[in-house]
This record gives structure tokens, C-alpha cells and sequence, in this order.
């Protein structure tokens, strides 16, 4: 008999050699027809796998990240048995799950692919989905393996079989298709309800452009109609939320050849969402406690070598510049910097917790098939702060710190979030990762800690922490359920030794601090670029580049509209007059357009009256108010950073 400890704790026992399916059905035989696959010892295996020692275990369903990443393999593997099938001599070479979906790479020798082919193969595909096809997982020896390919004559396979060994070699067979794969695989085909392939593009044989370039093939797969419909619906929304067509539309931002790839140039209606969000942080961190500092765009490489970013980030840094036989990098991130301010001058335990914060600006060499509006850049300007403690006070720190991303999700209406906890991977310490096993394990549970205290909702992942100490990045969704990373924050416990940083704690003894990265807001363009797509650039007042426009119904009142946007803009309310030649319909039309939230209307009898009659963005009309009246409830909604 083997021993299942459960998630809860509960540990079962069951005989060797059962699967994952059994355990489930043993448990109820509805939650088995929802079963993918399962977490054997921290690792994802085919829920038909049998399991023959003492093992952690979790069920993983469609809910599951690794639940929802086997059914897209196992679709990928889907496609290939249906184009296979249409495309005789067809050569594979990766089909891995992605955001949203899959893909796969293929060589069709001479062959080509439509648009209209996807139709085609979207329907063998459910054809051969109803058969429920099993699928098989078969160790297979190295030399069994390439004598396979070697027959087939695929070059790609016999490629990836180059960087294995025996005993790491599997094959999954499904149908008529046979497939080198590590799996894990859902159990049988008929679990894959709806399908729906997305689009054709051409991918460099291994993201080289020396290599051959292969057709790859993209497509979405569900449980049931219902969830592909929901989701094609809210692809079509996101079309219009695309935060690239929004902010080019709104005069946010731009972005010039000339300049170059991946480098924003804020324009003014950008400028003000900035500055607002800044001022946001600002009065936050000087509530919490923190001291503003400025850092230089370039440091000398000796820094950086000091730091451990050289051997670690070398390739997502620009290059260095030579200057009086020295060498500089653009600056990357701002933490050896400010770990230079903070040794600047002795610290004692009186000065602790140390929090210096600032809206440093980074580069970061993003490979130019990479870059993605405002999300993938190569200039970003970062909400970044560190906070240097005693081991005692990093709980309360940490927990602060946690509290800031909550009062922000609240301010800007965001409903879901997880703290994903990257831990290191003990096979790569010294490679990937600092090698102070130790110290590791002891930093990953002083965080983990603080999250279950807080009840924070968080997911745990392995191989993912920062060189110097475990991460927790910040997962939110959009209004329309997409999901973003938002910032990180991370324990560092290795730079204090690279950088011998100390303080003189209350014996008088040195002692070295712990460190807090954190940047809840992120950096500006990948906020801004949510809050875009978040908003429908629907902005709150406070937010919102243009916050009120004065509409003059005639020529006759645009002195009188000038004089209520003066007032306005005195008690510092970003106003315009649209003094334009142009019926009043056309203009409270494209106020709308821009999505300006307050849009005051004058003729004569507001003149008379020294009233405006007020529309809302979306809302339509309000009524007919005093200046002296909307001018209180629109500062009092600013001054409140009201989502609405």
C-alpha cells in the first residue's frame, strides 16, 4: 500500500499502481469526469500515470493553471493528428500551451496553409476528438527514439532528442499520432468540447532567422461551447479595449522609428495620467514612512558585478558604453543604487526600518519580437521602493507592503488578484539562483508566512524567484477578465552581503539587513497600458487627462464658458472649451469620443442664471446646477479618487 496525503492534509491509502483517476473516483465519481491531471510530489503528471510510492497529491481540474496548460498540450497534440492526417509527410517540431490556447510549429515541406484550411482542420479536429482517443504515455529508450525519427526523417525531432538521455524520453500516442513529448496529457479526447483555431503565422525553426521559418498554427480549445463562446466574446471586447489603439486614438502616447523600438514618448494627456499616478504613490509611500531619493541612468559595470546582475542579467541589459577606460550600462533596476544610498551614511537600529522609494527610470534590452505596445518596452519608468529591516521587523514590513497593493487594487476597482510566490529551484543554485540553500528555504518560509497570516490569496511556484531571494508577482484581471502582472516584491537576502551593508543593532554588534523590493503601481506603461484596456479608457475624474469640457451652444457664450472654465481650472480642475464652430450635438458627440467624464453645456439661461447644465460620460444628462455647485462635488470626487 502506498500513503495519498491530500491538499487538506488527509492522507489515504490505496494500492500501488493506482492513478490519479482511481483516487478521484474513490472520492466521487463526478468530480473524476472533471479530473485533467494531477500534482504527484510537486510535479504535473497524466492522471492515468500510476503512482507507486508515498506521495503529496492535488486533483487538477479546468480551474487549475496546470490543469487548463495539459488540456492545450493535449489539444496541440489534437491538431497535429488532425493536420497529419490532411497533410501526408508533415514534420512537428514544439505545440505548447500559451496564455490563452496553443500552438504548434510544423514543416509542410511544399505544402501551404489558408485561412480558409483552418475551417477544415477545426472540423477533422472535433471529428477525431469524439472518438475519445486515449492518450498513452510509453518510456522509451534514446536509441529506440532516434532510430524512430531517423525513419520519419525528421530533423526537428532527432534536434530535440540531441539534449536527452535515457530514462527523460517519452512518447504519447493518441489516435494514429505519435508524438516525442514529456506530457503529462489529459486522459482521452473526448474531454476537448469546443475548439477553435485562431490564426496562421510563419516562426523561425527555434526563434532563429537563420533557420528555416515553419507555419504555426494557433487555436483555443474549452470544456464546452459555452466557455469558447464567453471567450471569443471577450476577444472581441479586448479588440476594442487594445490599450495600442486606445492610446494612439487619445493622444497618450506615441512611438517613432527615429527614436526607436520600444521607447514611449508620452504625449500630454499621457503626461497628466502619469503625474496623477505619481502624486498617487507619492502621498501613499509618505504616509508609510518613505524617504524619496534619485539615481542616476548609468553606473559603472564594477556595480553591477557587485551586484550579481552582469553574470545573471547580462543579455536583458544594453550594452556597455566605454568612457575613460571604464565601463557603463544603462541603468536596468534601481536596487544597487539605492543599496549605495543606503550605505552612503552609518545606520543603527534607531534607523530601521529603512524605506527610500522612487520613480526610477530603467532599460531593458527586450528582443524586438518582444516589444508590445506599453507592456513590452525597453525605457520604463518604475514605481520602485526598498525597504532595509532586522529579520524582526520583516513580517510587519512585508505585510505593509501587501496592504499598499490592496488599497490600490480598491482605488482602481480591481476584483480579482493572486500573489504568485516564485521559490528557487535547489537544482540551479549557483547557476540561476544564489547559492545559500539555507537561507533560501528560510526566506521562502518568512514570506510564506506573512501571506497565509494575512489571508491574501496566493499560489506557490517553483523556479521562478529572483537570483537573490524568493519574488511574489502580482497577478490582476481586467474588468473583462484578462489577466495582467502587475509589479513585484521581492526579499532579497544576498545583496546586504555582496553589498556588506549593515547596521549597528542594540548591542553595538554589526548586523546585516533584509531587503524589500517591492513597486506595486509597476512601472507607468504597463499600469497605464491596463488601466486602458481596464477603463475602456473610461478614466475616473481624478485620472482622466481632460476632466470637464465646457460646450458653448453658440459663439454668443463662449466668453461665459471661458469664465467657467477659468474657475475651474483655479481650483485645479483640468478644463477645456470647445469654442469650435460646430453644432452642439457634434460637439457633446466628440466629448464622448474622448471619453471626457464631465461635459458642461451652456446657452443663454445658463449665462443668465450663472449655471451649467452637466452631462456624464456615459450617464447622459444630470441637470442644470450651479458652477459653484458641480465645482464642489467634482473636487470633492477628485479629491476622493472616486472610481466614478
Amino acid at each position: 500500500m502506498i500513503k495519498i496525503t491530500l491538499p487538506d492534509g488527509a492522507v489515504r491509502e490505496y494500492e500501488k499502481g493506482t492513478t490519479a483517476l482511481d483516487i478521484a473516483k474513490s472520492i466521487s465519481e463526478g468530480l473524476a469526469r472533471k479530473v485533467l491531471a494531477a500534482s504527484v510530489n510537486g510535479q504535473v503528471w497524466d492522471a492515468t500515470r500510476p503512482i507507486n510510492e508515498d506521495a503529496t497529491f492535488k486533483l487538477l481540474t479546468w480551474n487549475d493553471t496546470d490543469g487548463k496548460n495539459t488540456f492545450w498540450h493535449s489539444s496541440a497534440h489534437l491538431m497535429a493528428e488532425a493536420v497529419e492526417s490532411m497533410y501526408p509527410g508533415v514534420k512537428f517540431w514544439v505545440g505548447p500551451p500559451v496564455e490563452n490556447g496553443f500552438y504548434y510549429d510544423m514543416d509542410l515541406g511544399d505544402k501551404k496553409m489558408s485561412e480558409e484550411d483552418l475551417v477544415v482542420l477545426e472540423k477533422k479536429m472535433n471529428e477525431l476528438a469524439k472518438k475519445n482517443s486515449q492518450y498513452v504515455r510509453k518510456e522509451i529508450s534514446k536509441a529506440d527514439a532516434v532510430q524512430y525519427f531517423t525513419e520519419k526523417g525528421d530533423e526537428y525531432k532527432l534536434d530535440l532528442l540531441g539534449n536527452l538521455q535515457d530514462g527523460e524520453i517519452t512518447f504519447y500516442t493518441q489516435g494514429e499520432f505519435t508524438d516525442l513529448c514529456r506530457g503529462p496529457h489529459i486522459p482521452n479526447t473526448g474531454l476537448i468540447k469546443a475548439i477553435k483555431l485562431m490564426s496562421i503565422a510563419g516562426a523561425y525553426w527555434k526563434g532563429d532567422e537563420k533557420n528555416k521559418q515553419l507555419t504555426r498554427v494557433y487555436g483555443v480549445t474549452f470544456p464546452s461551447q459555452k466557455e469558447l463562446d464567453e471567450h471569443l466574446a471577450m476577444l472581441e471586447e479586448a479588440k476594442k479595449r487594445d490599450h495600442r489603439k486606445l492610446g494612439k486614438e487619445l493622444g497618450i502616447y506615441t512611438m517613432d522609428d527615429d527614436v526607436g523600438p520600444g521607447l514611449i514618448l508620452w504625449m500630454p494627456n499621457g503626461t497628466v495620467i502619469i503625474e496623477e499616478l505619481e502624486k498617487l504613490a507619492k502621498e501613499t509611500e509618505l504616509a508609510g514612512g518613505y524617504k524619496r531619493v534619485v539615481t542616476p541612468h548609468i553606473a559603472k559595470e564594477s556595480m553591477y558585478l557587485t551586484s550579481g546582475h552582469l553574470p545573471y542579467y547580462a543579455d536583458s541589459m544594453f550594452p556597455p558604453m566605454e568612457m575613460d577606460g571604464e565601463k557603463y550600462y544603462l541603468k536596468a533596476m534601481n536596487c544597487p543604487h539605492h543599496h549605495k544610498i543606503f550605505d552612503a551614511e552609518p545606520k543603527s537600529y534607531r534607523d530601521m526600518p529603512y524605506r527610500i522609494a522612487e520613480y526610477g527610470t530603467c532599460y531593458r534590452y527586450e528582443q524586438s519580437g518582444e516589444l508590445f505596445g506599453l507592456m513590452r518596452v525597453r525605457c520604463l519608468h518604475m514605481n520602485d521602493a526598498h525597504i532595509y529591516c532586522t529579520k524582526e521587523q520583516f513580517a510587519q514590513e512585508f505585510k505593509a507592503v501587501n496592504d499598499m497593493y490592496l488599497k490600490y487594487f480598491k482605488i482602481f476597482g480591481i476584483d480579482k488578484y493572486v500573489m504568485r510566490l516564485s521559490l528557487h529551484d535547489p537544482e540551479k543554485l549557483g547557476q540561476k539562483y544564489v547559492n545559500e540553500p539555507a537561507l533560501w528555504l528560510e526566506t521562502e518560509d518568512l514570506v510564506r508566512k506573512v501571506l497565509i497570516e494575512t489571508g491574501v490569496p496566493f499560489v506557490e511556484v517553483k523556479g521562478e524567484g529572483a537570483f537573490y531571494g524568493p519574488k511574489i508577482d502580482v497577478q490582476i484581471w481586467s474588468a473583462i477578465g484578462r489577466e495582467f502582472t502587475l509589479a513585484t516584491n521581492q526579499v532579497d537576502f544576498a545583496q546586504s552581503r555582496s553589498f556588506n551593508l549593515s547596521f549597528t543593532n542594540q548591542n553595538n554588534e554589526r548586523e546585516i539587513p533584509l531587503i524589500i523590493h517591492r513597486a506595486p503601481l509597476g512601472t507607468h506603461e504597463r499600469f497605464i497600458g491596463f488601466l486602458l484596456e481596464h477603463y475602456a479608457v473610461k478614466l475616473p475624474l481624478w485620472l482622466a487627462p481632460v476632466q470637464v469640457k465646457v460646450l458653448p451652444i453658440s459663439d454668443k457664450f463662449i466668453d461665459y464658458a471661458k469664465s467657467v472654465s477659468d474657475k475651474l481650472k483655479k481650483a485645479d480642475i483640468r478644463a477645456e472649451v470647445d469654442d469650435r464652430n460646430e453644432k452642439i450635438g457634434k460637439k457633446i458627440r466628440d466629448t464622448e469620443l474622448m471619453k471626457v467624464p464631465y461635459m458642461l453645456v451652456v446657452g443663454e439661461k445658463e449665462m443668465n442664471e450663472n449655471k451649467v447644465a452637466v452631462r456624464r460620460q456615459g450617464k447622459g444628462d444630470l441637470g442644470v446646477k450651479s458652477v459653484d455647485e458641480f465645482l464642489v462635488e467634482a473636487v470633492e470626487e477628485i479629491k476622493e479618487r472616486k472610481a466614478e
